[in-house]
């Protein structure tokens, strides 16, 4: 058996990465694409690698020389790569591709190793690697019968995304049979490259096998294997994250801040959202204006605080809605002077905003970061402070002050002059949700000095509208504020949300319940794991410290390796001193039961 490799490409997406190398010569992780390829092929028992080049060419061959490992290596030479596609590189090696069984693969591919042994070990003589439909794919794709017969290849102009269930992407290697290469292929190859010319796809040739007998070439569909095509910088960018070494694989993860639908088969266990809603009826509403909305400018901000008004029941005097949570504190706590209270561990995004050395810091003193309105009252009394932070359920303890608390702790606040920043983007999460909120106009104005932050990403589950809200009877600092941002801070995808929503309200109070229940369940199962110590909760995410033999970082990267499940080393948050602790949301059922499965297989 032989390989052939395609590298005659000039990767122009791949920018300043390509400006000097061919495609294959970009580094992933520090590795060049080809140097993992060959290392991948050494280990099989093959004759030779042809390599087909022609952009950069002499210096692809430079850098290889005429073998690798001891595997022999040979050069095809495409002069014309620049006006011809791959359909012309492969006729050139037609010659080698009818001397031996042949592996062709393409040259921008990075995947796991095991890949060739599912072609090697299956008995079907002419393969070609599928992987299910998802939404990052581009390319070719094919239809597959119940046999793994392909009865047809779908090109990049009949893709219809209505029939996207029923599309496999061809990975881009494939094993062929010399008798085929002989006999079918290479005949096909000629004829069709006469009638068409060379600036097509070596994949119709194999479509036009297809229609006239769909069993010469079988799917093989790979399953949990990792692989990625890079073509661009983004999936360069995602690439370097799936195959990380270990030591950077989590940096490589955390350091994308969301963006996690990109890996469509990985469950997200960071990110806190409302496992049940959007409900399927305000889904479809949104789905039903979809082109209205994308094609539309979004109203300004004083249309926005109205609908927000609407939606919260606050006035629109006591409100802004903001681009997420984020873009309010960032405006809110630049615009904030002197020293800030700070309960550790917390949400670090408030803190982050401010200069350390205004920082006013309380860290519990017992081993479930438990606290209370009394205890916050007695350490600020004797560390007084400007303004004084409570995230409420707090992140990442789910520590919780009951409302009738709150409420006295504002009044100490209004008494003693301290502005009190509330952020309850946790409190529907709450038991008793419906009587938590601070959201109330005879609240707000109770208390000029209390501000009230929510995020509507995290009960509402749409972090990806970028919707919060702010509220205070404080008007000269929502005026303030409203001049700092944006007239058009909302998109209208956010805009229609707050539009509609009150039509699907009942659906949201039944989605916060049926979570609560699933919450109880999931603590079940989490508290049947010997090496965690599970906090109590009232958010959406259990805080764990993680107990010997293991550490946190341990756990994490065994459950994203193994198990494609990515959670949150909370170890090095400020209040935990070095302690083993992870943050675990709280998803639907289904993905629960399935990242318990997964701790009980580690106890094994």
């Amino acid at each position: 058996m032989q390989a052939i490799i395609l590298a005659a490409g000039m990767g122009k997406r791949l920018g300043e990465y390509t400006k000097n190398n061919t495609k294959c010569m970009v580094p992933v992780n520090g590795i060049p694409l080809i140097d993992r390829l060959l290392f991948q092929l050494s280990r099989l028992p093959l004759n030779r690698v042809v390599l087909v080049i022609g952009y950069e060419g002499q210096k692809l061959k430079d850098y290889l020389g005429k073998e690798y490992k001891g595997l022999k290596i040979e050069f095809v030479n495409n002069p014309i790569y620049d006006k011809t596609n791959n359909i012309y590189s492969l006729a050139l090696a037609k010659q080698q591709l009818q001397e031996d069984d042949t592996l062709l693969i393409e040259s921008d591919l990075i995947f796991d190793d095991g890949m060739f042994d599912l072609l090697l070990d299956n008995p079907y003589p002419n393969l070609a690697l599928v992987a299910k439909y998802e939404s990052w794919m581009d390319g070719t794709m094919v239809r597959i019968d119940d046999d793994c017969n392909i009865v047809n290849f779908v090109p990049k102009q009949a893709f219809k995304y209505k029939d996207a269930d029923s599309y496999y992407k061809t990975v881009n290697i494939y094993k062929f049979s010399k008798e085929f290469s002989t006999q079918k292929y290479v005949p096909f190859l000629e004829a069709y490259s006469k009638a068409v010319g060379n600036n097509e796809y070596y994949e119709n040739v194999l479509r036009i096998i297809t229609f006239l007998n769909s069993h010469d070439l079988k799917a093989l569909p790979i399953t949990n294997e990792k692989w990625y095509e890079i073509d661009d910088k983004q999936d360069l960018d995602i690439a370097e994250a799936l195959f990380a070494d270990e030591k950077d694989l989590l940096r490589k993860y955390y350091g994308r801040y969301g963006g996690y639908w990109r890996f469509p088969k990985m469950l997200d266990y960071c990110y806190l959202v409302n496992p049940y809603f959007p409900s399927p009826g305000i889904v479809d509403e949104m789905q039903a204006n979809f082109r209205t909305l994308l094609t539309e400018y979004p109203s300004g901000m004083k249309v926005n605080t109205l609908l927000a008004s609407k939606c919260f029941g606050v006035k629109e005097e006591y409100l802004i809605p903001g681009n997420g949570a984020a873009e309010l504190i960032k405006a809110l706590m630049e615009d904030i002077d002197g020293t800030i209270g700070v309960t550790r561990p917390t949400f670090e995004e408030y803190p982050n905003r401010v200069d350390s050395d205004r920082h006013v810091t309380f860290i519990t003193k017992n081993e479930d970061y438990r606290y209370g309105a009394e205890d916050l009252m007695a350490f600020f009394s004797e560390h007084p402070v400007d303004t004084l932070l409570l995230i409420n359920p707090d992140n990442p303890s789910g520590n919780f002050i009951p409302k009738s608390d709150v409420l006295i702790l504002a009044d100490w606040a209004e008494k003693h002059g301290t502005r009190l920043i509330v952020d309850e983007s946790f409190v529907d999460f709450s038991d008793g949700y419906e009587y938590n909120s601070l959201l109330d106009d005879k609240i707000l104005e109770a208390y000029p000095h209390l501000i009230v932050m929510k995020s509507i990403s995290k009960s509402y589950g749409v972090p990806g509208l970028r919707l919060g809200i702010l509220a205070s009877s404080d008007r000269d600092l929502i005026a303030k504020m409203k001049k700092q941002v944006s007239i058009w801070n909302l998109n209208s995808f956010a805009e229609f949300f707050m539009q509609i929503f009150s039509k699907h309200e009942k659906a949201y109070k039944r989605a916060c319940s049926k979570f609560i229940e699933e919450r109880r369940c999931f603590e079940k199962g989490l508290r049947s794991i010997p090496f965690l110590r599970v906090m109590p909760t009232q958010a959406n995410y259990f805080l764990c410290e993680v107990l010997a033999p293991y550490t946190a970082n341990e756990v994490v990267i065994y459950l994203l390796k193994n198990y494609n499940i990515l959670t949150r080393d909370c170890s090095s948050k400020p209040g935990f001193d070095g302690k083993q602790y992870m943050r675990i949301a709280i998803r639907n059922h289904e993905d629960n039961e399935r990242l318990v499965s997964a701790f009980k297989a580690l106890i094994k």
